[in-house]
């Protein structure tokens, strides 16, 4: 398929999206080849996290640690994130607090402004795109440059990250192609990846030594010390942030941690999970600017007390944003992370996203098969599986379902707790099956048939083999 047209076909907008996510997905599923390569890419790093963590004797050790040190944060979070602002300050850190969205792009846009600043390079930050920063800055006249490649290859391409840690991964590298060769004039039709990572990098390079701002995210902030660490394997977050007159991190209020010695468990958990690396190529540490820069850190709650106090869901805050569980989910592997439309797919995001909105992503916590996977590849035992159950309680609770999904189940309760209705229905299901094929295996009529094939009718019912043959 012609990337241009995969663009148009695959590509759900975050904002405004319309679709939800089983007619993003239906749209996704359309491409056959193009979705088993993406199932079979993600599993294949899933492998890796295994084989990963496998050489680690005690990673459940780990585990366990690592969210019992995030359960004491969130019960202390008022403390720890006060603790790290005095000492942040103390080392010239210059430190802003945003409620919400609005505020943090604000905050930014005052800074840019003040300072007169006209070019700004930014590293991959989930948070900014949940904030959805780069609109808001575009639309004032500001361009922000990511410099992550696979963040830039779907900012060239204007999408959306469709993966928390490998944004472009919705691509291939004959679609990397024809968008470089669109944005950055190399060779039509070249698609050897060094040529085209060269190309990106000799393109970066002009932004990163003429940027006059850098963005980054943050990955653990560190009460005690004040300082805050960054992750990448592409140096990016480094080269902005040393390059630049100013640096501004963003960070949501769950990133604290209380001691430096922590980040020895964080630091161990999150290449394994993410990518199966044992550790991340950069682990930046900043603890204050360097002599002629301004270092501003931004915290961010953006609903994030709010979920804090759903008991149900405030383990969710724990993440620290490895993908382990997108790698595996069988539903993201297969329905590509645009049909979320939110910041944040797959699992996490999807326990994550009704909180900040339960009528727009009231869709989310119903796209997983509640397999549990997720939950057992977390790295601080997040119970996803759990909370997408609890979620579609409280959506379906406060109506946030659709009217004819509530009259079926309520039909198929009925149904199931009537043992005579039930076996009369069964024993018409199985005759429909055989005598109207053609019904069951029309997709407008048989929504189920959609994506899988239609087993043979049984001639009888299991209860009716039992009653024969128990003896």
């Amino acid at each position: 398929m012609n990337p241009k047209n995969f663009n148009r076909l695959f590509f759900v907008p975050i904002q405004g999206a319309s679709l939800s996510h089983s007619a993003a997905a239906e749209i996704f599923n359309k491409d056959e080849s193009r979705t088993d390569w993406h199932d079979e890419t993600l599993w294949f790093v899933r492998e890796k996290r295994d084989k990963a963590v496998r050489q680690i004797a005690e990673w459940e050790q780990l585990r366990s640690l690592g969210s019992s040190i995030k359960d004491h944060t969130l019960s202390n979070l008022d403390n720890y994130l006060a603790e790290f602002e005095k000492n942040a300050q103390a080392n010239g850190i210059k430190v802003h607090w945003a409620f919400d969205a609005e505020e943090h792009n604000e905050i930014i846009l005052k800074i840019i402004r003040e300072q007169k600043v006209e070019q700004v390079v930014k590293s991959k930050s989930m948070l900014t795109e949940e904030c959805h920063l780069n609109d808001f800055l575009a639309k004032r006249g500001v361009e922000v440059v990511d410099t992550d490649l696979g963040e830039r290859i779907v900012q060239f391409r204007n999408e959306p990250p469709s993966h928390i840690v490998l944004p472009a991964i919705h691509l291939k590298k004959q679609d990397v192609s024809e968008t470089f060769h669109e944005h950055l004039g190399t060779e039509k039709g070249n698609n050897d990846p060094q040529y085209l990572t060269e190309a990106a990098r000799q393109h970066l390079r002009t932004k990163f030594i003429h940027s006059q701002l850098a963005i980054t995210g943050v990955n653990f902030a560190i009460a005690s010390t004040g300082g805050f660490v960054v992750c990448t394997n592409e140096g990016n977050a480094d080269m902005g942030a040393h390059a630049a007159k100013i640096h501004i991190a963003c960070m949501g209020i769950e990133k604290i941690i209380p001691n430096a010695e922590h980040l020895g468990v964080f630091l161990r958990l999150l290449a394994r999970s993410a990518t199966g690396q044992p550790i991340t190529t950069y682990s930046s540490h900043f603890h204050q600017p360097r002599v002629g820069q301004q270092m501003h850190i931004i915290i961010v709650d953006n609903g994030r007390t709010k979920q804090l106090g759903r008991p149900d869901f405030r383990s969710s805050l724990k993440c620290i944003r490895c993908a382990a569980c997108f790698n595996t989910c069988p539903v993201y592997r297969r329905s590509g992370g645009h049909s979320y439309h939110t910041a944040v797919a797959g699992p996490i995001g999807s326990i994550l996203n009704p909180n900040l909105d339960m009528k727009a992503n009231a869709d989310l916590p119903f796209a997983s098969t509640l397999c549990g996977s997720c939950s057992n590849v977390c790295p601080v035992k997040i119970d996803i599986h759990v909370q997408l159950y609890k979620w579609r309680q409280e959506l379906v609770s406060e109506g946030y379902t659709a009217s004819g999904k509530k009259v079926a189940m309520k039909g198929m309760a009925f149904v199931l707790s009537h043992p005579s209705i039930y076996r009369v229905a069964g024993k018409m299901g199985r005759w429909m099956m055989r005598a109207f094929p053609f019904i069951m295996n029309n997709k407008s009529l048989n929504p189920w048939y959609k994506q899988r094939e239609m087993p043979e009718a049984p001639k009888q019912s299991f209860r009716d083999w039992y009653k024969k043959n128990k003896q």
